[in-house]
C-alpha cells in the first residue's frame, strides 16, 4: 500500500509556484489531501481487519420433510436456525470455515465494499494530476518557470519601488500644486516623427516643465532610494527578460487553454464519481447471503455473513462523497470565473492611474491569463510587474545610469578638436543623451551617432556656441523650447539614416539652417524622394548635400532652389536620369554629381548662369565635346572630371577663357592638347594616373600655373619649358620614367611641395637648395637620393618651415 508521504509527492508543486495557485487550487490540493487519507485509512482498516464471517444456514424440523412436487429438495426461503441456546452442531472443521469464508468476500460481499479504497486514491491522483498538469507539462512549464522567475526579480528589484515612489512624489507635488492654486507648467510639446501617438515622452515634457520652467524656482522630486551600478544593470537587464518574454507568450494561449481543459476534466471526473458512487451507498451492508455451490465439499449449499468493515466503509463513502461534492462545487466555480471575464485580456489601467506610468501596454494571450492568476494572489505583484513594461520607466532607468556614468568631468575628456580648429564631442551607441553634455556651453559640434532614444531638453540653450549637429541613426526628439533654440541658432545639421522615417520632422523647420546633410536611401517609392515634408521652410539654406540612390533630381529640392549656392549628389552608382530641375537652381555657384553613372556632361547644367565649379567625380563619362557650352558660364572657373573613361581633351577647351582649376585624373588620356596651355587663368592642373607620355613644352605658357599633378603616368623627360612657371607650388611628378631633373629646378623659388618618388633618378640637382619654400616634409623622395644631396642643400631642407613658409604664403 503506499503510504501519504509517497502519495502526497505528487501534488508537491515547487514553493515558487504559489502565487499562480488561486485560492480554489489551494482549497482542492488540501480537499485532495483530505481524500488521500481516506483512500489510505480505508485501505489500511481492509488490509488489517477485513474480513468476513460466514455460518451455514441449517434447515428447521417442520421443513425437513418434502412437500409433493419438491423431489426432496429443500426449501430455503422457510429455512430456520436452531433455538437451542447451545447453539447446533455443523460438523464443520476449522479449515472449512476459513475456506467458506474466503469463497464469500468474493462471491458474496459487493465489489464496491472491496476496492472502494483504490478507487478513491486512483480517482484522488487523477484530480492532483488534473490540478498540477499545467505547471509540469513541457510547453507551459517553461513558460511559468520564467514568468515566476521574472515576477519574483520584478517584485524585488530597487528600481521598482524606486520608480514608483518617485512618481508617487510627482503626484503629490502636482496635488499640492493644484491645491494651491499654482499656474499650471508650461507646455513643452515634442515636435518629433510620433508627436501624433501617446508616445513615451509625456513624462519627460513633465519633468522638463519642473526644470526649466521660467516661471516658478525648478522643483527637484527627492529621490528615495539610491540606485548603485549593479543594481541598475540588474534592472536593464529585467527590462530586456521582461521585452523577449512578452514577445514569447504574448503569441499563443495555450497556458490558458491547458488550464481551462483541466478544469473541464476535473469537472468531468467529479460528475462521474459522484453519479456512480451514490448507487453504492445502499450496497454496502453488515448482512449478506452466499451461495457458493460447494455442497459436494462442505454439505451446506447457503451461508449467512457478516462484514465487519461495512459500517465504517459506508461512513468513509459519505465522507468520500461529500469532500467530492465539495470539490465539484468548486470545480463549477473556477469554471465560471474562467468564462465570465476576458482572462486571454489584461488591462493596466488601475496600475497607469496610481503609478503615472501611462505608457503601460495591455497585454494578451496567455501573458495576460497569467497576471490574471497572479492577481488572485496579490495584485501587488502586477503593480510592480507593470513598471518594468513601461518604456517611460525604461528610459528614467536609461537616463539615470547614463547619467552616473557620463559625468561633466568624463564628457569634457572625449571634447577634441576637428580639422576646422572647434571644439567636438561625438558620442556613439549610448542610450540616450547624457544631462552633462548641455553643460558644455564652449562647445562647437555635437555628433550623435546610434542613440534611437535620444531626446534634446530645453537646456541646450545653453550651448550658445552650438552651430552643427550630426544625427548618425538618430532620429532625435526636441522639446519646444530646445526646437526654439536650433532653429534661430543651428546653422550645419548631418542626419545619417537608413530609411527617411528617421529623419526627424523638426529638421524642415530649421528656418535658419545654412547647410543640410542628408546621407540615406530616399529612393524608395514609400519615401516619396526627399521626404515626409518640404524643405521649403529653409529659407536660409545655402549648401545641400546628398548622399543616396537617386534616379532623379528630388521635386522638393527645388523648393529651396532659388536659395542654394551649392548642391552635391553622391549616388552609389544608381543612374541619375532626371536633371531638368537643375535648371531652377539658378543661384548654384558649386554642383557635384559624383558616382551617378552619367556617360555626358548633362545640358541642364548650361543653364546654371551663377555656377563655378563643377565636380562629376566617379562617372562613366568617355566623351565631353560638349565642354564648349562652358563659355557661356561667365563665372565659371574649376571642373573636375575625374576619375571617368574619357580618352582626350577636345580643342574647344580653349573657349573657356575664365577656367582656373582643371582636374582630369584617374582617366585614360594619353596625350595633353595645345589646347589646354591657352588657358591662361589656369591655376591647377590635374592628369594624374593617365597614359601621357610627354609633357608639351606649350605648358610654359601657364604663367599662373600654381599646382601641376601629372603623377603615374609614363613621363620621361622633363621639358624646360616647365621651370618657366615660375608661381608653381606644387609638382607632383612621381610613379613615371624620369631619369633626370633639371638643374632649372632652382627657378621655382615658390615651390613648397615636390614628389619625385617612383621614378627612375640616380641623383637629385643640389639646386633644389635655392627653392628657398622647400622643405624635407615638401619633398617626397626616396631616402637614398636625399642621402645623396650635398650637405648644405640637406642643411637648408632641414631647416625650421614656419618662417620662411609663412612668408611665402
Amino acid at each position: 500500500m503506499f503510504t501519504l508521504a509517497e502519495v502526497a509527492s505528487l501534488n508537491d508543486i515547487q514553493p515558487t509556484y504559489r502565487i499562480l495557485k488561486p485560492w480554489w487550487d489551494v482549497f482542492m490540493d488540501y480537499l485532495a489531501v483530505v481524500m488521500l487519507m481516506v483512500a489510505i485509512f480505508a485501505g489500511t482498516m481492509q488490509l488489517t481487519k477485513d474480513q468476513v464471517v460466514c455460518l451455514p444456514v441449517l434447515q428447521s424440523t417442520v421443513n425437513s420433510k418434502a412437500q409433493p412436487g419438491t423431489s426432496g429438495k429443500a426449501d430455503f426461503t422457510t429455512v430456520e436456525t436452531t433455538t437451542d441456546s447451545l447453539g447446533r452442531k455443523t460438523n464443520l472443521d476449522f479449515q472449512q470455515y476459513v475456506f467458506i469464508n474466503q469463497m464469500c468476500y468474493h462471491l458474496a460481499l459487493p465489489w464496491y465494499s472491496k476496492y472502494f479504497p483504490y478507487l478513491v486514491l486512483i480517482h484522488t491522483i487523477i484530480l492532483i494530476v488534473s490540478s498540477n498538469f499545467w505547471f509540469k507539462y513541457p510547453k507551459t512549464c517553461s513558460k511559468i518557470e520564467h514568468f515566476v522567475s521574472i515576477l519574483g526579480k520584478c517584485f524585488e528589484s530597487p528600481w521598482t519601488t524606486k520608480a514608483l515612489s518617485e512618481t508617487a512624489c510627482e503626484d503629490s507635488e502636482e496635488n499640492k500644486q493644484r491645491l494651491t492654486g499654482a499656474q499650471s507648467l508650461p507646455k513643452y510639446v515634442s515636435t518629433s516623427s510620433d508627436e501624433g501617438s501617446p508616445s513615451a515622452s509625456t513624462p519627460m515634457i513633465t519633468k522638463s516643465g519642473f526644470k526649466f520652467s521660467a516661471d516658478k524656482p525648478m522643483i527637484e522630486v527627492p529621490s528615495v532610494t539610491i540606485l548603485d551600478k549593479k543594481d541598475g544593470e540588474q534592472a536593464k537587464a529585467l527590462f530586456e527578460k521582461v521585452r523577449k518574454f512578452r514577445a514569447h507568450v504574448e503569441d499563443s494561449d495555450l497556458i490558458y487553454k491547458l488550464y481551462v481543459g483541466q478544469t473541464v476534466i476535473k469537472t468531468v471526473k467529479f460528475i462521474f464519481i459522484l453519479c456512480y458512487t451514490a448507487n453504492f451507498v445502499n450496497t454496502i451492508s453488515f448482512e449478506h447471503i452466499c451461495n457458493p455451490k460447494v455442497e459436494h465439499l462442505i454439505g451446506y449449499t447457503q451461508f449467512e455473513c457478516t462484514h465487519n468493515m461495512a459500517y465504517m466503509l459506508k461512513k468513509l463513502l459519505i465522507s468520500y462523497i461529500s469532500l467530492i461534492c465539495v470539490y465539484g462545487f468548486i470545480c463549477l466555480y473556477t469554471l465560471f470565473w474562467l468564462f465570465r471575464i476576458p482572462l486571454k485580456e489584461y488591462s493596466f489601467e488601475k496600475v497607469r492611474e496610481e503609478s503615472s506610468f501611462s505608457d503601460i501596454p495591455d497585454v494578451k494571450n496567455d501573458f495576460a491569463f497569467l497576471l490574471h492568476m497572479v492577481d488572485q494572489y496579490d495584485q501587488l505583484y502586477s503593480k510592480r510587474f507593470g513598471v518594468f513594461l513601461s518604456e517611460v520607466s525604461e528610459n528614467k532607468l536609461r537616463e539615470i545610469s547614463l547619467n552616473h556614468e557620463w559625468t561633466f568631468e568624463k564628457l569634457r575628456q572625449h571634447v577634441s578638436r576637428n580639422a576646422q580648429d572647434k571644439q567636438e564631442l561625438h558620442l556613439f551607441m549610448l542610450s540616450g543623451v547624457p544631462d552633462a553634455v548641455f553643460d558644455l556651453t564652449d562647445l562647437d559640434v555635437l555628433k550623435l551617432e546610434l542613440i534611437p532614444e535620444a531626446k534634446i531638453p530645453a537646456k541646450i540653450s545653453q550651448m550658445t556656441n552650438l552651430q552643427e549637429l550630426h544625427l548618425c541613426h538618430c532620429p532625435a526628439k526636441v522639446e519646444q523650447t530646445a526646437f526654439s533654440f536650433l532653429r534661430d541658432h543651428l546653422r550645419c545639421l548631418h542626419v545619417k539614416f537608413t530609411d527617411v522615417a528617421e529623419i526627424p520632422a523638426w529638421v524642415y523647420l530649421l528656418k535658419n539652417l545654412r547647410e543640410l546633410y542628408l546621407i540615406g536611401n530616399l529612393n524608395s517609392e514609400n519615401n516619396k524622394m526627399i521626404g515626409l515634408e518640404s524643405l521649403r521652410e529653409l529659407r536660409h539654406l545655402k549648401i545641400l548635400h546628398v548622399k543616396s540612390n537617386l534616379t532623379k533630381i528630388p521635386p522638393n529640392i527645388t523648393d529651396v532652389a532659388p536659395h542654394l549656392t551649392k548642391l552635391v549628389i553622391h549616388n552609389d552608382g544608381t543612374k541619375l536620369v532626371v536633371l531638368n530641375s537643375l535648371k531652377k537652381m539658378t543661384n548654384v555657384a558649386e554642383l557635384e554629381l559624383q558616382n551617378c553613372e552619367l556617360e555626358r556632361i548633362p545640358h541642364a547644367i548650361f543653364s546654371l548662369s551663377n555656377l563655378q565649379e563643377l565636380d562629376l567625380k566617379s562617372n562613366s563619362i568617355r566623351t565631353i565635346e560638349e565642354i564648349i557650352s562652358f563659355q557661356h558660364l561667365k563665372r565659371f572657373t574649376c571642373l573636375k572630371l575625374w576619375h571617368n573613361k574619357i580618352v582626350n581633351i577636345p580643342s574647344s577647351i580653349t573657349h573657356i577663357k575664365n577656367l582656373e582649376s582643371l582636374y582630369l585624373s584617374n582617366n585614360k588620356l594619353e596625350s595633353l592638347p595645345a589646347a589646354v596651355f591657352s588657358l591662361q587663368k589656369l591655376r591647377c592642373l590635374d592628369v594624374s594616373y593617365n597614359s601621357i607620355a610627354l609633357i608639351p613644352v606649350e605648358i610654359g605658357l601657364l604663367q599662373n600655373l600654381q599646382h601641376f599633378h601629372i603623377t603615374g603616368n609614363k613621363v620621361d623627360i622633363l621639358p624646360k619649358q616647365l621651370f618657366k612657371c615660375v608661381k608653381l607650388r606644387t609638382l607632383s611628378l612621381g610613379q613615371n620614367c624620369i631619369t633626370s631633373i633639371p638643374d632649372k629646378v632652382s627657378q621655382l623659388v615658390q615651390l613648397t611641395h615636390l614628389e619625385l618618388k617612383g621614378n627612375c633618378l640616380d641623383r637629385l640637382p643640389a639646386t633644389l637648395g635655392q627653392c628657398q619654400l622647400l622643405r624635407k616634409s615638401g619633398l617626397v623622395v626616396e631616402d637614398h637620393l636625399f642621402d645623396a644631396l650635398p650637405s648644405e642643400v640637406k642643411e637648408v631642407l632641414n631647416q625650421d618651415t614656419s618662417i620662411p613658409f609663412a612668408n611665402g604664403i
